[in-house]
């Protein structure tokens, strides 16, 4: 319930609990807030927005709302105070395009590894020694098993 039909203007004056039924006095031009009998407020009525209600009965009269209230105070901002929080930002520099380094791609040279046979040593000898080993190894296995 307000003092007039502007949610943000007028003061809450009262307020309507659900199934409360009230007088409509009249409605305004666009339907949207209603004037109603209102005892106990100065003047003895208010406003409630058009959707919170129903109305039963005939047909309400359209009415014209009051004017819009002066406020009791104009908020202004304090200039002392507002001076405490205004400064100034240095300007930066913007940054500046610097290309990217060079794409180096690794490659590798084919290297062939060391081996006996590029020593010089033939690969028969070389499957002669591994054959006397293997050989060796298996005696001693033998004997130890014995």
């Amino acid at each position: 319930m307000r003092s007039g039909p502007d949610s943000t203007v007028y003061p809450v004056i009262g307020v309507l609990l659900v199934g409360q039924e009230m007088p409509a006095k009249g409605i305004t031009q666009g339907g949207d807030w209603v004037l109603i009998q209102y005892p106990g407020v100065q003047g003895g009525e208010g406003w409630v927005y058009s959707t919170y209600v129903d109305l039963i009965g005939g047909n309400v009269p359209i009415v014209q709302p009051p004017s819009t209230p002066t406020p009791q105070y104009t908020p202004t901002i304090d200039p002392t105070l507002a001076a405490q929080f205004a400064f100034t930002t240095e300007p930066t520099r913007l940054p500046t395009y610097t290309p990217a380094p060079p794409v180096v791609i690794p490659t590798f040279e084919d290297v062939k590894p060391v081996t006996l046979v590029d020593i010089g040593v033939p690969m028969g000898l070389i499957i002669v020694v591994v054959g006397i080993v293997g050989i060796l190894l298996a005696l001693v296995a033998f004997i130890q098993r014995r």
